[in-house]
């Protein structure tokens, strides 16, 4: 089965990418919880599960996503929403203090800081895959300052992954 790597990155990223996660696990019978829910869906709906899922003990499913931000306020909305336990806890990668709208600070010092820690969190993710396919990404162009940060960040996962 191919296996899709769903990055999100930003307060607009991780917005949409939320609502991905709410509506692709509808889609495919997942409780927020993480587990499939048997009484009132067909467990044909399992048959493509690989694809954005990785089952874990118990038969629960937590999204195969790394989630990003440079401040955590965005990620803790995550974490409190009822999708939050469904995520894996450690593929939350976020600064302390934020860019401030200030592209500089988002791709020299705050986005720089985060860069090592989001491509292990990525490596981790994509080594776990028996076939991947590619990534999925969820972010804002809009704002400078976040398009630097992933643009820095997709240069390291060009170099450090898709040698």
């Amino acid at each position: 089965m191919r296996e899709v790597l769903h990055l999100q990155v930003g307060q607009c990223g991780n917005q949409i990418g939320l609502k991905f996660w709410e509506t692709i696990s509808a889609e495919h019978g997942i409780l927020p919880s993480g587990h499939f829910d048997e009484e009132n869906e067909s467990p044909e709906k399992l048959d493509r599960i690989d694809v954005y899922w990785n089952e874990v003990s118990g038969a629960r499913y937590v999204p195969r996503a790394v989630i990003v931000d440079l401040e955590p306020g965005v990620i803790d909305v995550i974490k409190g929403s009822k999708f939050g336990p469904a995520y894996r806890p450690d593929n939350f990668v976020h600064g302390q203090n934020g860019a401030g709208n200030n592209w500089a600070t988002g791709h020299y010092t705050e986005g720089a800081e985060l860069a090592d820690k989001v491509m292990e969190t990525v490596r981790k993710e994509f080594e776990a895959c028996d076939s991947p396919q590619g990534f999925q990404l969820s972010h804002s162009l809009w704002w400078r300052y976040r398009f630097r940060i992933w643009n820095f960040t997709f240069k390291s996962l060009k170099r450090g992954i898709l040698r």
